[in-house]
């Protein structure tokens, strides 16, 4: 991994565990909503919100739609903010 995909974890880890109240929560790149308990989809609807905030983009529905995990919506990150990939 490289170290701003490092860094992007970090603060979208920082994002999860704000938005589900949980300070434990560690994200893979494999992480789904099956593995956080809470991950509902009114959830999913905040953590978008949050995550558009935090890293200063707005993603559309169709970019939302395509992701299966958390190594996805890094990748995404990634993208949107011009960092280089892994």
């Amino acid at each position: 991994m490289t170290e701003a995909r490092e860094l992007i974890k970090t603060k979208l880890e920082n994002v999860f565990r704000d938005v589900f109240d949980d300070d434990t929560l560690s994200l893979t790149d494999a992480t789904t909503a099956a593995d956080v308990e809470e991950w509902d989809s009114l959830m999913h609807i905040s953590l978008v919100v949050a995550i558009e905030k935090e890293f200063s983009f707005r993603l559309n529905a169709a970019e939302v739609g395509k992701l299966e995990n958390v190594g996805g919506m890094l990748t995404l990150i990634e993208e949107k903010t011009g960092s280089p990939s892994a």
